[in-house]
């Protein structure tokens, strides 16, 4: 806690002197020769800290009476930092423990029977071969044992209060250590479970990208095998071709060759093949599995954690018209923001057109032919620092819009936060990534009748080979960025800025002290209190789902995703690692039974991601045109003249006035330019019309779209069903504690059974007993009467006896 503040205001001196005047139990100073004591008033800084000082004894008084042990620094500190150390005795302890009904094992304990065949040997193998990958804790925590005991003899005791601190951070918060698994209940040990869930989920999502970025490497190494293989990348390619292409601008562009994009057709070949379909539905398959496999972990973590029964309170919640003015406000800023967004990215589509529009005027033929290639670099980077500063802007906007809402548990102002701030961030994130995916080169037009954004500016196209090339180099660039700045320098630089301003800032304000204590060296309480405080695990979710989302999304268009991924996440566990265990104050330990909306958000990406990657590879990729060529269209079921069938002709003359190539040496001997569409020639009757081919591949792509969305769907309900939510030995453990439940009850009931028997007897005996002595009695009383006054002594024996 800390003490009053009164630097900058008045000198230590006189600041003691004012603030002992008002203290309780002191009476006032006089001074010499004044007729009374002298009144002062308070200034309303030091009424503020006296009503701090009078809280805080209040505070510390419940705390003695809650049994708790308070111990204060030995020195006597008037300004400036102190600290109040809480202890918490056994007693303390063992009633909490009553109160929380913390599970303790029982005497009969039923033993899990072990697998036996191959099963077991196939255990006894993984066991082998993950030896080497499991920390080493019990030699480490031998030594800090026997350290401690050594530290305790020696009356240091604050020097050995953090042992499992320090063993964490030797088995787990090193990067040293980042090919070994994780020790998930020490960390929940010493964090608390709600912390120990997010990283048993990191750990189990890291381990998940290891197949999945197998498969992305195989299938980019096919692209790369069968590359010299693919018969559109020869055409296009070959020079022999005469395929004159329409001016890529008006007046300033010359018609051009088609074999001067070979490298962009090549390239694209490398994620637009055949195997990037199947890698999209195993993808799919892969989150399925993934998010099964987290929930049978989670519910083993729950089973161990004692957390299976543990249920919230329900809070009394507050009328539709009193949300309503948060309510309205929410939707009007969200709706803003992401207006928002969309703008930026408008923006960005300006700086393209424009800039290739002006790159296109240049003199220098160098200039003009890696126009397009500039034009994306540059766009990219720009939509990347765009999409890192909203996500800060958003991230405020989301915690001050869910401020409003006034939720009555901190539950639900997390999870109304996290919807928020994922939506936003979801929007900011991907948005140029669907306008690359599914809008650019989709409303051009055709030659002479193109669309314009401004007065003579068209229109953006895609590559000579598709837009899937420029959709992978967009994702990429935004994936890697947000992980290298946002999540990486980020992470690391910010605290420590935070860190350095706020100790220049106690430096300030709290003047240095004469005494000898400042002489010695800093006690382990100052040195965590200058730590970086806790804020929550929001945005370390976050990032990841958003690389989920990379991940699952798009992956049809980027093989390599999960591999980025991996190697981003073998650095992200040691960094979050060593972020909680050695730059940020210890956080207070929280229960919770599962990782709450985000695995929500998670089952959501992952069928969201079904339909993206079904109409990516069926309008984005040429897989659609290339498999309706070869088996609709083609004379000999080969590939070959794919090319030619997918450009259409045009008339230059019908070029409108102006437009027309100035200074072309080959306008005079060009008639027809061709175009990458499916459109009527110029000599047919409907001409410039969309032909049959269009309606023919249009009709095949949607009914892709419902075929790969039902497969994909049916498999992953498949795999739903095939994994069990619950592990087999966790549900015989739950059956055979329900047993052993059932016959401690059992015990009980037939133990009061017979003890109410036994009452039951011993009351009739007793009432056999008092029975007979009642007509004992009686015949003695009749004696009595019968007999003379004088045989009374023989009635007293006989009574006597009975």
């Amino acid at each position: 806690t800390r003490r009053g503040r009164g630097q900058g205001i008045l000198k230590p001196y006189h600041y003691r002197n004012r603030l002992a005047r008002h203290l309780p139990g002191r009476a006032p100073q006089e001074r010499p020769g004044s007729p009374g004591p002298e009144v002062i008033e308070l200034c309303p800084l030091d009424a503020l800290e006296e009503e701090k000082r009078l809280q805080r004894e209040e505070y510390e008084r419940n705390l003695v009476e809650a049994g708790l042990e308070i111990e204060k620094d030995p020195e006597n500190k008037s300004q400036g930092l102190s600290f109040v150390r809480i202890h918490a005795p056994w007693q303390v302890l063992s009633r909490e423990a009553e109160i929380l009904k913390i599970k303790m094992p029982t005497k009969k304990v039923y033993e899990i029977t072990e697998e036996g065949g191959i099963l077991k040997k196939l255990n006894e193998i993984w066991c082998k071969l993950t030896k080497p990958l499991q920390p080493q804790l019990l030699t480490i925590f031998i030594y800090y044992f026997f350290l401690g005991i050594g530290t305790l003899i020696a009356n240091h005791v604050y020097d050995a209060a953090f042992p499992l601190h320090d063993l964490l951070y030797q088995e787990w918060a090193r990067y040293g250590v980042f090919y070994k698994f994780q020790p998930i209940d020490l960390i929940r040990k010493y964090f608390g479970e709600k912390i120990g869930l997010y990283f048993a989920w990191l750990g189990l999502y890291t381990e998940f990208l290891i197949p999945s970025s197998v498969v992305g490497i195989t299938v980019f190494l096919y692209g790369c095998i069968t590359i010299e293989s693919d018969i559109p990348s020869k055409e296009m390619c070959d020079q022999r071709n005469a395929f004159t292409m329409c001016p890529l601008c008006d007046k300033f562009c010359d018609y051009w060759n088609l074999s001067s994009a070979c490298a962009t057709a090549r390239a694209s070949h490398l994620f637009d093949n055949p195997a990037t379909v199947f890698f999209s539905i195993f993808m799919a398959v892969w989150a399925t599995m993934f998010l099964e496999q987290w929930k049978r972990l989670q519910m083993r973590l729950s089973y161990s954690w004692d957390l299976a029964g543990l249920e919230e309170e329900e809070v009394k919640k507050l009328t539709w018209s009193d949300r309503m003015p948060g309510y309205a406000t929410n939707f009007g800023l969200i709706l803003f923001m992401i207006m928002l967004t969309f703008s930026a990215v408008f923006g960005v589509i300006v700086y393209r057109i424009t800039t290739a529009a002006a790159l296109s005027f240049s003199t220098k033929e160098t200039t003009r032919s890696n126009a397009r290639v500039t034009v994306t670099a540059t766009a990219v980077i720009i939509n990347l620092v765009v999409i890192l500063i909203l996500d800060e802007i958003y991230e405020a906007v989301a915690k001050w819009l869910t401020e409003i809402e006034v939720p009555k548990t901190e539950k639900t102002f997390e999870e109304r936060l996290i919807l928020k701030a994922f939506l936003l961030k979801f929007v900011n994130s991907y948005a140029p990534i669907f306008y690359v995916a599914f809008f650019k080169g989709r409303f051009v037009g055709r030659p002479g009748h193109y669309v314009y954004v401004f007065d003579g500016y068209r229109m953006e196209e895609c590559a000579p080979g598709g837009c899937l090339m420029e959709l992978c180099i967009q994702l990429s660039i935004i994936m890697l960025g947000k992980q290298l700045i946002q999540n990486n320098l980020f992470e690391i630089g910010i605290p420590k800025l935070k860190k350095l301003f706020r100790k220049l800032k106690d430096e300030r304000t709290e003047t240095k002290e004469t005494d000898t204590n400042q002489s010695k060296d800093p006690q382990q309480w100052d040195l965590d209190y200058s730590l970086e405080p806790f804020t929550g695990l929001t945005p370390e979710y976050m990032e990841m789902i958003i690389q989920f989302g990379f991940v699952t999304l798009f992956v049809a268009s980027f093989p390599l995703a999960p591999l980025f991924a991996l190697l981003n996440n073998i650095i992200e566990v040691r960094l979050d690692a060593k972020k909680f265990v050695a730059e940020l104050r210890r956080p207070d330990t929280v229960r919770a039974k599962d990782i709450g909306i985000w695995y929500n958000i998670l089952s959501g990406i992952g069928k969201f991601s079904v339909i993206i990657n079904a109409f990516v590879i069926a309008v984005t990729s040429d897989f659609i045109p290339r498999l309706m060529y070869q088996y609709a269209y083609s004379q000999n079921g080969t590939m070959h003249g794919f090319i030619n069938h997918t450009l259409s002709y045009f008339n230059v003359s019908h070029l409108k006035a102006g437009t027309q190539p100035e200074n072309s040496p080959f306008a005079h001997d060009v008639l027809f330019c061709r175009f990458k569409d499916y459109r009527e020639p110029p000599w047919s009757q409907n001409q410039y019309e969309f032909s049959k081919q269009y309606w023919a591949v249009l009709s095949a792509r949607l009914a892709f779209v419902i075929l790969f969305q039902n497969l994909v769907m049916f498999l992953s309900v498949l795999v739903d069903w095939m994994i069990p939510d619950i592990p087999k030995d966790i549900s015989e453990q739950i059956k055979r504690e329900k047993v052993m439940l059932v016959d401690f009850f059992l015990k009980e009931e037939h133990e009061k059974r017979k003890l109410i028997e036994s009452f039951i007897a011993r009351d009739q005996q007793k009432h056999k007993i008092g029975t007979k002595g009642d007509r004992i009695r009686a015949a003695s009383f009749s004696q009595v009467n019968r007999s003379p006054r004088g045989s009374f002594t023989s009635f007293s024996s006989q009574h006597t006896e009975v």
